[in-house]
């Protein structure tokens, strides 16, 4: 499974639609493709991967004698840079463009050092560098777990309330140093019960009193027996909710009912690089944030895509609209403008070299 740059939950907010397990297909399918559309536009990916890569030296084309081109390789940070099986210090080698931070299409040597590119056997994968690939590391600080996972086949794990509020099905996360992929969200008991006099089943029934409320965050979802609330305040021991979320059915609910909310998450393990292992409870959870632009675009793609689809790839044209046909295809304009926006702000332009 590749990264993709907005979330399942992001798609069906904007969309407005129930939560289905055949909906839920359809939108990830969608994220996919258009995650992957979005990098075939700006010509570079986003996500933060730790890899080792291997470059010729001197290779085919005319360079200078010190400065290793990346060409299609973006890189955030170096941990070991060796040519010639000779490993080269980080004190001998500079990042560039280095006036813009990552991400970082070359490297050269300190000219002040003593270093040098070359010295193996043959030209071939004689440079190898290993650090972390993409264009930027930019994560939030989004809760902690809220049980240890002991193991690294484990593929469960379970978080707080601030961590469930700020992740959904396809967000990159980071716990230590053990990148992870979010790929599904159940229910977990959250410890509490229905408090006060209950809820009626009436739209205006709102406030849902729990013992502690610094154990809930805004913006969760929590189930009460079938039915689906989001939270939105919360003031003190009091939580106001939306009932029937997510296509849920209002309904009443008695004092003691237990409250359950979407803090269960399976993970694909050791991703992009990384390697599985165990951490502990209350262990920090950060979140990988794609570029702001790119984000919006992919969920505009994806929407694209799922109502595409849902119309059998043909978009009826509204009476006096130009285009031929009233059942060719055509894009909305705000999407054909959100793409120019994002290819000039975060597309890759070609590089001119001199010959």
């Amino acid at each position: 499974m590749e990264p993709v740059y907005a979330t399942r939950e992001d798609v069906q907010r904007a969309l407005d639609s129930k939560l289905t397990a055949r909906n839920a297909a359809q939108i990830d399918r969608a994220l996919q493709s258009a995650s992957r559309d979005v990098e075939a536009l700006c010509h570079r990916k986003f996500y933060p991967e730790t890899a080792t890569r291997s470059f010729n030296w001197p290779d085919s084309q005319s360079r200078t004698s010190w400065r290793l081109w990346l060409d299609a390789n973006e890189l955030i940070s170096v941990t070991t840079l060796a040519s010639g099986g000779t490993t080269i210090a980080s004190s001998d080698f500079l990042l560039e463009p280095d006036r813009y931070g990552p991400p970082y299409s070359r490297l050269e040597i300190d000219l002040g050092s003593s270093a040098a590119f070359g010295g193996g056997s043959t030209h071939q994968r004689d440079i190898t560098v290993t650090g972390l690939w993409g264009y930027r590391n930019d994560e939030t600080a989004v809760g902690a777990l809220a049980a240890a996972v002991s193991t690294t086949t484990a593929t469960t794990l379970t978080v707080n309330a601030a961590a469930s509020a700020e992740l959904g099905v396809g967000s990159v996360l980071r716990v230590d140093s053990e990148r992870m992929l979010v790929t599904g969200r159940t229910m977990a008991d959250t410890g509490q019960n229905v408090g006060g006099s209950g809820l009626t089943a009436q739209q205006n029934s709102v406030t849902l009193a729990v013992a502690d409320g610094t154990a809930f965050a805004v913006d969760e979802v929590v189930l009460v027996e079938s039915e689906r609330m989001l939270i939105v305040d919360i003031a003190g021991n009091q939580l106001t909710v939306k009932r029937a979320w997510d296509g849920s059915v209002l309904a009443a609910h008695t004092a003691g009912t237990d409250i359950y909310a979407l803090r269960s998450l399976t993970a694909e393990r050791g991703a992009l690089g990384t390697t599985a292992a165990t951490h502990s409870n209350t262990t920090a959870v950060n979140r990988w944030n794609p570029p702001g632009p790119v984000r919006q675009l992919t969920i505009a793609e994806a929407i694209n895509a799922v109502t595409m689809e849902q119309a059998g790839y043909s978009k009826v044209l509204r009476s006096g609209e130009s285009g031929g046909s009233s059942e060719r295809n055509r894009d909305q304009k705000g999407v054909e403008r959100l793409r120019e926006q994002v290819y000039r702000s975060h597309g890759r332009k070609g590089r001119v070299r001199a010959v």
